[in-house]
């Protein structure tokens, strides 16, 4: 039986939204959402200048990151989120990364899904490129009180790839794919492990990002 001062189970509720309205919102601004972002990160560094300090309250000075669950059709997706978002804790260093025990603070989280959707084609209508999206419900908790500081139900996490038929990556975060990406070696081909590990990648940074500036 659950102990009734604990945060309730991460799953709870959050197998009812849907991937493919995450994967159809994805494919529609995959172009110029990058593109706007970036404008405005160089337009807000230009103005105020780079900074470490964070929103989040002084008094949590360390973190436990809970192993994920996997409640995708896919498999060795979980450890490697994991331990991406330890790597990024670890490198930042305002929040240091213990067990559970002695945590101020427990992220915990579930996949919830990963899906491809074919983007460029061949003339025989064969797929030249694809977008990969990897879902997740992530939950942020202060481990004294039980509060739950932020809970997202469906964060996302995506990147596009090519496939062998042309002989093309995509080259986004791989110069450094051997060091710094997470490894993942359970689809056919090396261009979708790539792809599936930037996903995962790109998920555990925004995570990251939502845990030091939570408001």
């Amino acid at each position: 039986m659950r102990d009734p001062s604990q945060p309730k189970p991460v799953l709870s509720g959050w197998r009812t939204k849907s991937m493919d309205r995450v994967l159809a919102t994805r494919l529609r601004h995959a172009g110029w959402l990058r593109f706007t972002v970036g404008i405005l990160a160089l337009g807000v560094l230009a103005g105020c200048g780079y900074t470490l300090s964070s929103t989040l309250d002084q008094k949590y000075q360390t973190i436990h990151v809970a192993a994920f669950l996997n409640e995708s059709r896919e498999y060795d997706l979980q450890a490697p989120l994991t331990n991406a978002l330890i790597r990024k804790f670890l490198t930042d260093g305002r929040l240091e990364v213990v067990d559970m025990e002695t945590a101020d603070l427990l992220v915990e989280g579930v996949i919830l899904g990963y899906r491809q959707k074919g983007l460029t084609f061949d003339p025989d209508d064969e797929v030249t490129q694809f977008l990969t999206v990897i879902s997740a419900g992530v939950r942020l908790t202060d481990r004294q009180t039980g509060e739950v500081i932020w809970e997202d139900p469906l964060m996302a996490g995506e990147t596009s790839y090519y496939t062998r038929v042309i002989g093309a990556t995509s080259d986004r975060l791989r110069g450094n794919a051997e060091t710094f990406l997470p490894t993942v070696r359970s689809f056919q081909t090396q261009e979708e492990n790539f792809a599936a590990s930037e996903a995962l990648e790109q998920l555990a940074s925004d995570i990251y990002y939502r845990t030091i500036e939570p408001w």
